[in-house]
């Protein structure tokens, strides 16, 4: 399963998001559903970092699947544009593919 953690402040601006775990849909390299999160997440990085005046800190580790980018501050209206339109596709996959393979959750930090 692929766990997908948002953290928003108090404000309710984006923080941060984790990603980490294989959804176990199918054998790697025909699991259609971790490409399909892989494929979001992975274009909402290069977006923030390609169209918006945010700077992200990004680690990585491809083997575990984990992923953890964080805004070293507030982030922007377009930045918070991009995180939505990734959420969106997230939420899809996990309503057409469900949570048995997509966790999405949110926290306020």
């Amino acid at each position: 399963m692929t766990k997908i953690t948002v953290y928003k402040s108090n404000k309710d601006k984006y923080v941060r998001f984790t990603c980490e775990g294989h959804s176990g849909y199918a054998a790697v390299g025909k699991d259609i559903v971790c490409a399909s999160i892989s494929i979001l997440v992975i274009n909402t990085i290069n977006s923030l970092e390609k169209f918006t005046g945010d700077v992200i800190d990004v680690v990585h580790d491809e083997d575990s699947g984990y992923i953890d980018c964080r805004f070293t501050s507030e982030a922007g209206a377009d930045a918070a544009l991009l995180m939505n339109a990734m959420i969106l596709g997230l939420e899809t996959i996990a309503g057409q593919w469900g949570t048995k393979y997509l966790k999405l959750k949110f926290r306020e930090v």
